[in-house]
């Protein structure tokens, strides 16, 4: 009973993700629709700064513990909405408080599992992760060729602590949200067009190479940790 009731929270999770994508509801969160009422949003948030951002907050939230795929979405329609600093603000923050919800419900229900039936080799990494594991989790949030929700729900069962995730998720996401922020912001007029928001510059060299470099700075701390602990 003790191993259902901590599964409880992930069964739940599950059932909920089903219904959302049963529903229609993210076909018909489109930038169609989000460009015909471009207009409206745009008075609304104006008009409610602090109420729009709550509540952009705990949609951004509840879209990352549901682990839908919709974080760069939400990213850009910040830099819409709210500006680019300020958008970069919120969905940092709420993609950093929605992952650590997500890393706590995923570890209660599988974490021992993962454990018990791993192996000596996933024992190893594990042990690895759990010692160095902010370099590791920052390098992979600086790159934006790795998808949000499957590290939020890979993270918890790699042996990462909960702090380091959060620290590495909170200082590794900036960079990224900026640049789709940027975008966002310019996106009035495309959506008016009826176009849709063009993602190919966040995968461009001039953006990719310097995050490449900052991740492999975070992992050469690995590396000179090691060195000094075998030396």
């Amino acid at each position: 009973m003790s191993g259902l009731r901590r599964a409880l929270p992930l069964i739940l999770l599950i059932i909920a993700v089903a219904a959302i994508w049963g529903s229609g509801l993210g076909r018909a969160l489109s930038w169609a629709a989000i460009g015909r009422e471009h207009a409206v949003l745009t008075a609304w948030v104006a008009a409610h700064p602090i109420l729009s951002g709550a509540l952009f907050m705990l949609a951004y939230i509840a879209s990352t513990v549901l682990s839908l795929p919709q974080a760069a979405p939400l990213t850009l329609l910040s830099g819409l909405l709210f500006g680019v600093i300020p958008g970069a603000i919120l969905s940092v923050l709420a993609a950093t408080i929605g992952a650590m919800l997500l890393f706590l419900i995923t570890r209660s229900a599988l974490d021992a599992v993962v454990a018990r039936r791993g192996g000596p080799i996933a024992a190893r990494m594990r042990a690895a992760l759990a010692r160095d594991g902010f370099p590791y989790m920052l390098a992979i949030r600086l790159l934006p060729i790795f998808p949000f929700w499957l590290v939020n729900l890979a993270a918890p069962l790699s042996g990462i602590g909960l702090l380091p995730f959060t620290a590495a998720t909170l200082v590794g996401m900036p960079p990224s949200a900026f640049i789709l922020t940027s975008i966002g912001a310019g996106l009035g007029d495309a959506l008016a067009a009826g176009e849709a928001p063009d993602l190919s510059a966040l995968l461009s060299a001039r953006v990719v190479l310097p995050l490449v470099g900052l991740a492999l700075l975070s992992l050469a701390s690995v590396v000179w940790k090691r060195r000094r602990r075998d030396a």
